[in-house]
């Protein structure tokens, strides 16, 4: 009986796509013919894999897990809604989240007890789905003492998978149930906002450098001269700043308080300081050609309801 070598079975995944149990099984059926068991894969429909990962997956869902104060959040992304909304797809999600909050090579790392990595066993899930599915990013927080960690999922399908997930670091020396709300809203209001970073300087100098140049090119069209031109532009920009940048943001929930003003308020109410240390907003299809949607609006509209 011929020996089935590991470089045997990568030869054989190379070429026909298909997992590495499937690919061992090919070979023992067919006495290690990668040609016969590239024609054994395929009568049983499970090559179809490779073809399907050439094709382009921008829906899917956003997932997000916290367990003993670390965090992960992770896009998985299929070809249509539809698949997304599959249990089995959900199942693949959730299992993704659990591998994430024990390893840093999450391709590589071991599937639950199937016996596959996770690479593998995205790609049988292609196979017996019929869609190609992609991991496309993963973040994860580790526990740090003293911080607190708080998600919300927008357009949520099932519990903690949505369209998009933000996490919230939160330092503070109170009980994570006494800032669980607080948290949660925090969430929500950069789920609406998008804001590009913590405070205005900390915001990327290649952007600001971007939007003023634009700002300085649409002051010259007024015909104004360049002294007024330089106020312009630096209204322009501070505007900007505070606009994306997060500690300067409006609270959507009220329209009215400043978020820097709702720490303080907070940090007196529970009478200990509270310090936004860090945020991740994830957004299904981030820059993918996508519809726009009102997703400020909606999450305001469902913080409202709560």
């Amino acid at each position: 009986m011929v020996e089935i070598t590991a470089a045997l079975v990568k030869e054989l995944r190379e070429k026909s796509g298909a997992g590495m149990m499937d690919c061992k099984m090919a070979l023992s059926e067919n006495d290690g013919s990668i040609e016969q068991s590239i024609d054994w894969l395929r009568a049983k429909g499970i090559t179809k894999a490779a073809k399907k990962s050439d094709r382009i997956a921008s829906e899917g869902l956003i997932g997000s897990l916290i367990n003993n104060g670390s965090a992960a959040m992770v896009e998985l992304n299929s070809e249509t809604d539809f698949v997304a909304r599959n249990e089995e797809f959900q199942n693949l999600l959730k299992g993704i989240l659990e591998i994430s909050l024990e390893n840093h090579d999450i391709e590589n790392a071991q599937y639950q007890n199937t016996g596959r990595t996770v690479a593998e066993e995205i790609n049988e899930k292609i196979a017996t789905i019929g869609e190609n599915i992609m991991l496309r990013r993963v973040i994860k927080y580790e526990n740090i003492v003293g911080q607190h960690i708080f998600s919300y999922t927008h357009n949520a399908v099932a519990d903690s998978l949505g369209k998009i997930g933000v996490l919230v670091s939160i330092k503070s020396n109170k009980d994570v149930l006494e800032l669980a709300e607080f948290g949660k809203s925090l969430c929500m209001h950069i789920a609406a906002t998008n804001p590009l970073a913590l405070s205005s300087d900390t915001i990327s100098p290649e952007l600001i450098e971007r939007e003023k140049q634009i700002a300085i090119e649409q002051a010259r069209e007024s015909g104004k001269p360049e002294n007024i031109i330089e106020k312009m532009v630096e209204g322009r920009i501070k505007k900007f700043t505070e606009e994306n940048a997060l500690l300067s943001q409006v609270f959507v929930i009220d329209g009215e308080t400043r978020i820097s003003k709702l720490l303080e308020d907070k940090s007196r109410e529970l009478e200990g300081d509270i310090e936004i240390t860090r945020f991740t907003r994830m957004q299904l299809g981030d820059g993918i050609e996508k519809k726009e949607d009102d997703f400020a609006g909606e999450v305001a509209a469902a913080v409202s309801k709560n």
